[in-house]
């Protein structure tokens, strides 16, 4: 485990600035300007799963946007994580409302503000870099896939049938989303439970 450890701390800052670098994209996914946007966002996500040694990690066509799938197959008889994230932001608007730029990261009293900091891209990326210190200390224990879906701000509308088409390729043990409310930052929080959007 110190290997670990020291492999998180040592690769820090860099991490960090991979992790500011997909903030700056404004993949606001209900707005059609940002298109390019999207795409870019997704081979960021891309090449971030490959960098941290992914098996292979690729853009897959939806109706919609891209989902970005990735995997790293140590063992077909142990066990399969599948993670789930998104790519895609809420509009940032109102716009006087921001401290500092939505797309430019700042830190303040050591929390990170832009838009997708914590919906979903900080906590995405948290898995992918957890994801990268174990492959590289060779203590990965498990089968790893990745799902980063880029429509999940505007109600998922392509992910049912993207699951659909590609059941097989999705075949997991559990899946782990990080999507969700913690209490507070010194109380780990589990959600065992999403009911989805509602309307009313």
């Amino acid at each position: 485990m110190k290997e670990l450890h020291d492999y998180l701390h040592n690769n820090r800052e860099r991490f960090l600035e991979e992790l500011y670098g997909l903030l700056r994209i404004p993949s606001v996914s209900a707005v059609t300007t940002h298109k390019a946007d999207m795409i870019r966002a997704a081979e960021y996500w891309r090449d971030t799963l490959l960098a941290a040694g992914a098996d292979k990690a690729e853009l897959m066509p939806t109706a919609g946007n891209p989902v970005v799938y990735g995997e790293k197959i140590i063992d077909p008889s142990k066990p399969t994580i599948l993670v789930y994230a998104h790519y895609d932001v809420m509009p940032p608007d109102p716009l006087d409302k921001w401290l500092s730029p939505p797309f430019e990261p700042q830190i303040r009293d050591g929390r990170i503000f832009a838009r997708g900091a914590d919906d979903d891209k900080g906590q995405g990326f948290m898995h992918a870099k957890a994801f990268e210190a174990m492959v590289k200390t060779d203590t990965l224990p498990c089968n790893v896939k990745f799902m980063i879906e880029g429509e999940e701000e505007i109600g998922s509308p392509s992910l049912a049938g993207f699951c659909r088409e590609n059941t097989a390729l999705l075949k997991a043990d559990v899946i782990i989303i990080s999507d969700t409310g913690m209490i507070a930052q010194d109380i780990p929080s589990i959600t065992v439970g999403l009911r989805g959007l509602a309307y009313m």
